[in-house]
């Protein structure tokens, strides 16, 4: 008895057991993973940081919180936003989410 389970264990591992046969699904399932999960993110996330290089005085923004107003002056971090008359606010470039109109400059 003792013999035959040797010899169904010796034939279990001279096959590989089934990873041999999962191996090319997991790497299938990496590559799909990357093509649409990783890439497109990369690609949203460049469009984002040149948003935020982009922005110049007289920009109309929207802020995460949802505050609209003209940005009046940028600088390297941060980005001072007219809101109203007299009311200014300075946001991290971070905080800006959307860049509404583009000035004429």
């Amino acid at each position: 008895m003792f013999n035959e389970v040797g010899q169904v264990l010796l034939a279990g591992a001279s096959t590989g057991g089934p990873f041999p046969m999962f191996l090319p699904f997991l790497i299938i399932i990496m590559v799909v993973w990357v093509v649409l999960v990783i890439l497109p993110q990369r690609k949203e996330k460049k469009k984002r940081d040149e948003m935020l290089a982009n922005i110049k005085k007289g920009d109309s923004v929207i802020t995460m919180g949802g505050i609209h107003g003209i940005a009046t002056n940028v600088k390297d971090n941060t980005v001072v936003i007219k809101v109203d008359d007299n009311v200014k606010l300075e946001f991290s470039r971070s905080a800006i989410s959307q860049v509404t109109k583009k000035s004429q400059q």
